[in-house]
């Protein structure tokens, strides 16, 4: 049993960081000192990968009211927001200026095609404002700087020094540089000038859980920590507390 964000910052090769996790099902912005989170300074957005995936599909249908996008297989809407879509570094600019658009058209396999114009950079979008899908929390940047502002102060450079994304939903070209430019802007405006913060954006963050989690695993201390499935027939549920306690 292992904290998500802790492994995250494991596979950056750190133990104290801010993790900033934006995976499939949900995205989560965790302070983390001396690999221990803190979960009164951990907040969480209900808007993810999954999320992003259905408000392609809806934003397409919406364009070109076709049978085949209604009936179009998850996958492929997922294989279209993951080789198509970016986040936008002016949202609002690119959306009402239709020379800012970059159509691309996309092969679906089956000998027909789709094209994406504004959906590419709005499919993203939610990450940043989830009152687009009408949720009333503020987007990743604001947690990530709440988060940050939760910890004593005595902290709060060191984690801002190493903010580690990890998650597939952080992959999307223009995402790194969009939650660093609004992170740095919510500190401003905060008064947190002296915050810098410098975003890990690793080739692999996609992954960077799982390979935390078999770095940590491998570690010589972490062996006598295994729970062996005798063990627990013979003890029981209690084992588990008894033993990542």
């Amino acid at each position: 049993m292992a904290s998500t964000a802790s492994l995250a910052l494991c596979s950056a090769g750190t133990f104290s960081g801010l993790a900033v996790e934006a995976g499939a099902g949900v995205c989560h912005a965790t302070p983390i000192y001396a690999g221990h989170s803190w979960h009164k300074a951990t907040f969480r957005l209900e808007v993810a990968g999954t999320t992003l995936s259905r408000y392609l599909r809806d934003l397409l249908v919406a364009a070109c009211p076709d049978l085949l996008l209604r009936t179009l297989p998850r996958k492929a809407i997922t294989q279209l927001k993951k080789r198509c879509c970016y986040v936008s570094l002016d949202f609002e600019g690119d959306l009402h200026n239709p020379a800012h658009h970059q159509p691309v058209s996309f092969c679906l396999g089956n000998g027909c095609s789709v094209c994406l114009s504004s959906e590419r950079f709005r499919c993203p979008e939610p990450i940043f404002q989830p009152g687009l899908l009408g949720h009333t929390e503020p987007g990743l940047p604001t947690l990530a700087f709440w988060a940050l502002q939760r910890v004593p102060e005595t902290l709060r450079r060191r984690l801002a020094d190493t903010v580690v994304l990890a998650g597939g939903s952080t992959l999307f070209p223009g995402f790194t540089e969009r939650l660093e430019m609004e992170l740095e802007a919510q500190c401003q405006q905060h008064g947190y000038g002296a915050l810098q913060p410098h975003l890990v954006a690793n080739p692999g963050r996609g992954t960077a859980v799982w390979t935390g989690g078999s770095m940590v695993a491998s570690l010589h201390n972490f062996q006598r920590q295994w729970m062996t499935r005798a063990m627990y027939q013979e003890c029981g549920a209690r084992l588990v507390h008894k033993v990542f306690n």
